[in-house]
């Protein structure tokens, strides 16, 4: 057994190099593990920085400074998310407040048309089941006026950290963006100097997590934005509030999709009940969803993504469980990396 242990170690673990990265991933690990929320302005500001550089690059290259372009790039993402806020907010609360208000209305209907339904089909129902499901939605919509008392009262502390954050995660993505060069080369002078499997791996995940990043954004807005007008036209209720969430399960792959196709089918079947208004924007969602994984995906993520999609579906729910929404944010860049390094973790006949 000893031997087996000494084999494996002098294989796998004989370079400094090797003993580094291990050590350094551990050490992330833990401190995301023990301090993720006290990170988590810094892990924001992390993302958005990946997001802006692409941009910061394309204006360096127009000729502008560094620095200029930093400040032109920084204050343009500061006007835009402002505008956004100023618009949209409001429209969304407006909106979720509606729907909070008419949700145990649409628990009724969805109750009645149930039971109306196993009352016409009798023969094929099961009327035990049929009783189940309607107590089910009596009880769900009870707990939803409870857990909107106990939310608002919880919301205080929350908006106290929010603005936390609007200070924050702004200030440490412009130091981020303005003095990365000066980040980089301090947090790599404490590394080993020969580290061709750190710069493999990280050139790779450099590409992979900004491609990412950039891709994930752009099919937020576009879903998003497509699912507004066809919610629009079909002048479906909260479009704006469903619109943003059907934006936001982008985040969550596969999951997400599913999870949010439920609210848009309950309240679209409270507006048009069986009408065939009600299949029509069904249809046209399921359409723009099939578009999405078909079409927008592949396009965006073609180079950036090559896992299989039980890998992605695994990697989901084991760093969300671990992370929570950090976790399936980054699950496809993480279980990117760890299959870049598995091919790039070197052997002992590297070192021979």
């Amino acid at each position: 057994m000893f031997k087996i242990v000494d084999t494996l170690i002098k294989r796998y673990f004989s370079n400094e190099e090797v003993v580094v990265f291990l050590l350094l991933m551990i050490a992330t690990l833990c401190a995301i593990a023990f301090w993720g929320g006290i990170l988590a302005p810094v892990l924001i500001a992390i993302v958005l920085a990946f997001l802006l550089q692409g941009m910061v690059d394309r204006l360096k290259k127009m000729g502008m400074g560094h620095t200029l372009s930093v400040f032109v790039v920084f204050f343009a993402f500061l006007a835009a998310c402002t505008v956004f806020v100023g618009m949209m907010v409001p429209i969304i609360w407006r909106q979720a407040v509606r729907l909070v208000q008419d949700a145990p209305r649409m628990f009724t209907d969805i109750r009645d048309a149930i039971q109306a339904f196993a009352e016409g089909h009798s023969d094929f129902v099961n009327e035990a089941a049929i009783n189940e499901v309607i107590n089910s939605l009596a009880n769900e919509s009870t707990h939803l006026g409870q857990w909107l008392v106990s939310f608002s009262l919880s919301s205080i502390p929350s908006l106290f950290s929010l603005m936390i954050y609007l200070v924050l995660v702004p200030l440490v993505m412009f130091f981020l963006l303005k003095d990365q060069k000066k980040v980089l080369e301090y947090m790599t002078s404490w590394l080993p100097k020969e580290r061709r499997m750190m710069r493999n791996i990280a050139h790779e995940m450099n590409d992979q997590i900004a491609n990412y990043i950039r891709g994930k954004f752009i099919e937020m807005l576009l879903v998003g934005a497509v699912t507004y007008v066809v919610f629009l036209i079909f002048g479906l209720k909260y479009a704006e509030l469903l619109a943003l969430l059907v934006g936001l399960s982008v985040l969550i792959p596969y999951i997400g999709a599913a999870a949010v196709t439920v609210p848009v089918v309950i309240v679209a079947f409270y507006q048009f009940g069986t009408d065939s208004q009600f299949i029509y924007v069904v249809v046209a969602y399921l359409i723009i969803q099939a578009l999405d994984g078909n079409v927008l995906v592949p396009l965006l993520f073609s180079e950036a993504v090559n896992l299989h999609p039980l890998a992605i579906i695994i990697a989901v729910l084991f760093f969300g469980g671990i992370w929570g929404f950090w976790g399936i944010f980054f699950a496809i860049p993480l279980a990117t990396l760890v299959k870049a390094i598995i091919t790039a973790w070197p052997d002992r006949e590297h070192f021979a």
